[in-house]
């Protein structure tokens, strides 16, 4: 699937196939183009937990709004984000790159990230989003379904995932195969609500 079919097929999916299993090969490959997803100085903070423990779906799905598709999906996964990993050993994001260049490099991430608390938490959520979008659209062209979530008691479901406390979770992104065609698109707004050119 070409991704400007792709991104117009893409419907965030309620109700899902709860006997269907992705196999580890299509899950490799999901997680693979998903890590390609770009981040602020390469970066790569986020983290992708994977939950597969049926009772750990039900005790997430219990502080989620029992939303189904948190039980049903074939693929559950936490979308988070490590706020500090600028700090953690950052010369691995560059070690391909020239010296001179990824000395500059780690110098930029230190002067950028440190002791700014909301740019690192920012940053982390732009990078999660990038990454959700990268894996519904990577999901639509194996032919899967997605549904990203955001309806949950995040700080529970934190507690439940063991969550590192320099981390923050984004969403949650529920993959799998569709039982209901969904719903018409509740209605995009015109352009000229939403497209500003040069200033508002």
């Amino acid at each position: 699937m070409d991704v400007i079919t792709a991104i117009k097929s893409r419907r965030a999916i309620k109700h899902f196939d709860p006997s269907h299993r992705l196999s580890e090969h299509d899950i490799d490959t999901l997680l693979s183009l998903a890590r390609l997803s770009p981040t602020a100085f390469n970066i790569q903070h986020w983290r992708f937990v994977l939950v597969q423990d049926p009772a750990l779906r039900e005790a997430i799905r219990a502080v989620a709004w029992m939303q189904p598709q948190i039980t049903d999906a074939s693929l559950l996964i936490v979308i988070c984000a490590d706020l500090k990993a600028w700090q953690k050993r950052p010369e691995r994001y560059w070690r391909n790159a020239p010296v001179e260049i990824r000395e500059g490099l780690l110098s930029a991430i230190d002067s950028y990230y440190r002791d700014r608390e909301v740019v690192q938490r920012d940053e982390a959520m732009r990078s999660c989003g990038i990454a959700a979008q990268t894996l519904m659209l990577a999901a639509q062209a194996l032919g899967y379904d997605s549904c990203p979530m955001d309806l949950a008691d995040f700080a529970e479901v934190g507690r439940l995932i063991r969550l590192p406390e320099d981390h923050v979770i984004g969403l949650l992104l529920a993959i799998g195969k569709r039982t209901r065609e969904p719903r018409p698109r509740g209605g995009a707004l015109d352009s000229d609500e939403v497209i500003v050119r040069n200033r508002f």
